[in-house]
């Protein structure tokens, strides 16, 4: 196995721990606010932070360094369209994500002191919980675009 094949499975490896992880994340906290169970609350919130923290934060310093070192070797320049476009994606993306790590940490705290105090949630909750959701749609849909650019590689303009 050549140096680029191995390249460019962790480059692969590493998109499918970032997405999956982040979507799967989403997927569980999003429903867990939805069941009105502060204990599935504290639970899944806590999770989704060792989830960030042992795949998507990994997988978030693996992509550009793999990924730039891919379009090297391949010999494509980062002006060309569709690599352009996705790197501006991954910082779009990245840009919503770190706000969402912060809310995040917020959410996973409050809702462990609501479940040992066994009081509800503060209304900051919620106000965090919004902006967590309002975040994750734009950073999806740029990664799901990234996606389908790394595999299409479409000559876009120029």
């Amino acid at each position: 196995m050549t140096g680029y094949v191995v390249l460019k499975w962790l480059h692969v490896l590493s998109s499918v721990l970032l997405v999956g992880t982040g979507f799967g994340s989403a997927f569980y906290l999003f429903f867990a606010n939805r069941s009105g169970s502060i204990a599935a609350q504290a639970v899944v919130a806590r999770l989704v932070m060792r989830a960030d923290t042992w795949f998507t934060t990994p997988a978030v310093i693996a992509q550009p360094i793999t990924g730039l070192w891919l379009a090297h070797l391949a010999g494509w320049p980062l002006s060309t369209p569709w690599l352009a476009l996705a790197m501006a994606l991954y910082l779009v993306a990245g840009a919503c994500w770190l706000p969402v790590l912060w809310l995040q940490a917020r959410m996973a705290a409050m809702a462990g002191d609501a479940l040992r105090g066994n009081c509800a949630l503060p209304s900051r909750y919620w106000l965090h919980a919004r902006w967590w959701e309002r975040l994750g749609y734009p950073a999806f849909t740029a990664m799901l675009v990234v996606y389908y650019l790394m595999v299409a590689k479409p000559p876009l303009w120029g």
